[in-house]
């Protein structure tokens, strides 16, 4: 077993207190670029807490000390329409985070941000980040806040308002450490801290989150954690092999079906296709 606690499991049982914080403030710190201060976590209304759900999804709810909210998520399951729970839980958090009849200018920024586990979307980096901005479709110019606004708000763009949203994808990472954002991240991927690492929060980090350091009852849990985890991967490694294996002979089929209507021999439908005689036979 890695001597460190995977991030997942730590970031849903063991550094949720105030006392932890500066684990999280340093990981997002790094990310976002800016120092970051945690006021409190807070309980989503979204948060899933279904039995089934528990071992392969995590939400966290924080709010910085801008009002800013900081939704924490981390999927090992591969999920088609992960785009769109993206945009699901942030909706969320900014009607809760709303009381009613206060005016639109007290909605909350929302920064989310996703530690992913599987391959989501199509891309050669490891790391995304998506913003909003408007540009003018004639002039191609960025629209701007007016200077009320800006006093309004207390942003300097229209950006700083809307939704920020990050990917991680982690298993896309090369291991190979270039800045201390990528220590952390290669801490997501091998649960280890190198001794040489410097990112904030990662000294925090590794005096908390070791696997020693559990009770017996605790690391009996994770070890069962651990175990969920490997049994779903491996289950999804086997379903994504069956579904090629399924498009593979399908296409062998056709091809053997096209080669019997031009008469082709047999034998050389089958060291075409790698189909076997009584397969081509009952075509």
């Amino acid at each position: 077993m890695k001597k460190h606690i995977r991030f997942d499991w730590a970031i849903k049982r063991l550094i949720r207190n105030k006392a932890d914080f500066g684990i999280l403030e340093g990981f997002l710190s790094e990310l976002i670029g800016d120092d970051i201060k945690i006021e409190a976590v807070l309980e989503s209304k979204s948060n899933q807490q279904a039995e089934t759900k528990k071992f392969n999804r995590v939400d966290l709810l924080v709010e910085n000390s801008k009002k800013e909210l900081i939704i924490i998520e981390i999927q090992n399951s591969h999920e088609l329409d992960y785009f769109l729970r993206i945009l699901f839980g942030i909706s969320k958090a900014i009607t809760e985070y709303i009381k009613e009849g206060e005016s639109y200018a007290k909605i909350k920024k929302v920064i989310s941000v996703n530690i992913i586990y599987f391959n989501l979307g199509q891309g050669a980096d490891y790391i995304y980040k998506g913003t909003t901005n408007f540009r003018g479709i004639h002039k191609n110019d960025e629209l701007q806040l007016s200077p009320k606004q800006k006093k309004l708000f207390g942003k300097e763009t229209i950006a700083d308002l809307y939704p920020e949203i990050y990917l991680i994808k982690v298993n896309q990472f090369d291991d190979v450490a270039k800045d201390t954002l990528d220590e952390w991240i290669y801490f997501f991927k091998n649960s280890e801290i190198k001794d040489s690492f410097k990112a904030r929060g990662l000294k925090e980090a590794n005096e908390k989150l070791r696997v020693a350091n559990l009770p017996d009852d605790e690391r009996k849990t994770y070890e069962r954690y651990l175990d969920a985890l490997r049994f779903n991967a491996s289950m999804a490694e086997t379903l994504e092999f069956e579904a090629k294996e399924k498009v593979r002979k399908n296409r062998s089929v056709e091809i053997a079906k096209q080669m019997k209507d031009e008469n082709e021999p047999i034998d050389r439908i089958i060291k075409f296709t790698g189909l076997s005689r009584e397969e081509i036979e009952a075509l």
